[in-house]
């Protein structure tokens, strides 16, 4: 069964959006969506896909909406978007 999430989304249903928040100190952040159904998500540093547990605000990524603690949603499984250009 899967999860769904704001909106009737599924939770496997790729969303896009923008780090606005992240303290790395201890490891938790705040995504803003960009797409139609908007929102803003809390995130933990074990959600970045890459592993690397830390992530610039301003970074375009994608997400998906998982069940959080106490009933929230948050942003899961975070990954930097292509940005379709070549540095």
């Amino acid at each position: 069964m899967t999860e769904a999430g704001p909106g009737g989304s599924s939770a496997a249903v790729r969303r896009t959006g923008t780090v606005a928040e992240f303290d790395e100190a201890v490891g938790l952040g705040l995504v803003e969506a960009s797409d139609p159904a908007g929102g803003s998500f809390r995130f933990h540093c074990t959600q970045i896909g890459d592993g690397s547990r830390s992530i610039p605000v301003g970074t375009d990524v994608t997400f998906v909406v998982i069940p959080g603690r106490g009933g929230a949603w948050e942003a899961g499984d975070l990954r930097a978007a292509a940005s379709g250009s070549t540095p």
